[in-house]
């Protein structure tokens, strides 16, 4: 049996049933007897489900999964094993997978704004293919003419998304055909069209809307004479859901799916996912170092916190399901902060918790996208020490393989 299988849904945040069972329990309590709190679970099992469940829903749609939500060796070990392919935006992340013998041809880098040493190491690893929104940027291409292939991005706004990336990256239809025409001028040869919609978009009529334009400027350019675009890169944002809020991936990617078939036939179609593909895959457990009473709520601080993994409070908007790994009992009005010595380190205020006690646990789910990789060491609390579960593709028969991350 694989780990994933121990791995139960969300658990309400708000006081409903929890549904973590014994197994998961033992698992816990094991790993925290033996490395110590805070740690986070990272389940490969589920890396591999998100990936395939996306491939399913976008049928003939390469996926790049996007580093920046984790940037965990584990994570592109798996994910290169199950075919996938990569979006990199930093040199940082060209070293990591280039260190794991990703095929540069399996590579795409999408930052729309690079110097010349990013362009520079990103070639010399052999990934070609850059994006750019503007004609400042594309005319850093002049010296690559002869190596490098460009994405032109436009920009889609999307202010209900929880992160609209088109506010700062992006350029408009018209936009798009000028860039187009100067990289004819200057011999550098577009490749595509790219846009991302914003992170966590709940409504696929976004990228409908965007697909649609896009395919009127792949259009427009073959009717113009230039060279015709021979990719749509279609971004990220597939929606996870941290609640108890259904979210069927197949059925919200199904008029995607109609609109990407009206492209002409010579359009190859890349997506760039992150979230969903790690969102689920990782939990926290976290150990409470102390408490008091304050206004009639008990504060129980703990050892992470807004500065460690639950970071996408802050920086990702997050809103991550947690609780107690005993949770039956009496619930009283709690709170949950950090360690540190900052007020704003609190995780969740007016929780409904049980009794705890020093050295209880708090599990956290949902916690693979935007927390360890954006978790600091500030007042020099440690970063949460991950634990790789079901790296390694093995017989069903066999118990978990548990890695830990050094």
């Amino acid at each position: 049996m694989s780990v994933s299988s121990f791995v139960s849904p969300v658990i309400d945040a708000f006081g409903a049933e929890s549904t973590t069972n014994t197994t998961e329990i033992e698992l816990i309590e094991s790993l925290a007897r033996r490395y110590g709190a805070p740690f986070l679970m990272l389940d490969c099992d589920i890396v591999r489900r998100q990936y395939h469940a996306l491939k399913e829903a976008l049928p003939g749609v390469v996926l790049h999964f996007a580093l920046k939500p984790l940037p965990h060796p584990a994570v592109v070990s798996t994910l290169l094993a199950e075919g996938a392919s990569f979006d990199l935006a930093t040199t940082g992340e060209v070293e990591l997978v280039q260190s794991l013998n990703v095929p540069a041809d399996k590579t795409i880098h999408t930052h729309p704004i690079k110097r010349d040493r990013d362009i520079r190491d990103a070639l010399d690893y052999g990934c070609t293919v850059f994006v750019v929104d503007n004609i400042n940027e594309l005319e850093k291409f002049v010296a690559y003419r002869d190596q490098a292939e460009v994405l032109v991005r436009l920009s889609f706004r999307n202010p209900n998304a929880v992160s609209d990336l088109s506010k700062k990256f992006g350029c408009t239809e018209q936009g798009a055909y000028a860039i187009i025409a100067r990289a004819f001028e200057l011999g550098i040869k577009v490749k595509g069209l790219s846009f991302h919609v914003g992170s966590q978009t709940l409504d696929a009529d976004k990228y409908v809307h965007a697909i649609n334009r896009c395919d009127a400027v792949i259009r427009g350019v073959s009717s113009q004479g230039l060279p015709a675009l021979e990719v749509l890169d279609i971004g990220g944002g597939f929606p996870v859901s941290y609640d108890d809020t259904d979210v069927n991936i197949y059925s919200f990617c199904a008029p995607i799916r109609e609109a990407l078939a009206q492209l002409p036939a010579t359009v190859n179609v890349i997506a760039e996912p992150g979230r969903f593909i790690v969102a689920p895959a990782m939990t926290s457990v976290a150990s409470v170092m102390g408490q008091a009473e304050r206004d009639g709520e008990t504060w129980y601080y703990l050892d992470d916190g807004i500065y460690g993994s639950f970071s996408g409070i802050l920086f990702d908007h997050g809103h991550y399901p947690v609780d107690a790994l005993y949770w039956q009992g009496e619930r009283f009005p709690s709170v949950l902060a950090g360690p540190t010595c900052d007020s704003i380190d609190v995780i969740a205020e007016t929780i409904m918790l049980p009794k705890l006690n020093n050295g209880d646990l708090i599990v956290g789910r949902m916690m693979g996208a935007y927390t360890s990789a954006t978790a600091t060491e500030f007042n020099f609390f440690k970063k949460a020490q991950i634990i790789v579960l079901n790296e390694f593709v093995r017989d069903e028969s066999l118990a978990p393989v548990v890695a830990l991350e050094i």
